[in-house]
């Protein structure tokens, strides 16, 4: 059973829209809204943590991978300032 609320405000135009589309569906409003949000929400999380390579992009990808990390200064000098909550710990 559903028992969170989500509230929002459209304009006529856009509910009717909606409204019409659910409707070409055999959908209510909430279940085709829902859905709608749920599918887009999943393609933007998907493509956050998912990508794709051909085999040769993907050799590329792996050999970057493997490959010794590169002399960094900066990142050494970060690495060499104490942690805040190491401050006077020795």
């Amino acid at each position: 059973m559903r028992n969170a609320a989500i509230n929002l405000r459209a304009l006529a135009e856009q509910r009717d829209l909606i409204d019409y589309a659910a409707q070409l569906l055999g959908k209510n409003r909430s279940d085709f809204m829902l859905e709608a949000a749920c599918d887009k929400a999943q393609t933007i999380v998907l493509d956050q943590v998912f990508f794709s390579l051909d085999d040769n992009k993907y050799q590329q990808f792996i050999a970057m991978l493997d490959a010794p990390p590169a002399h960094n200064i900066g990142l050494e000098r970060l690495m060499a300032v104490k942690a805040p909550w190491d401050v006077g710990k020795e």
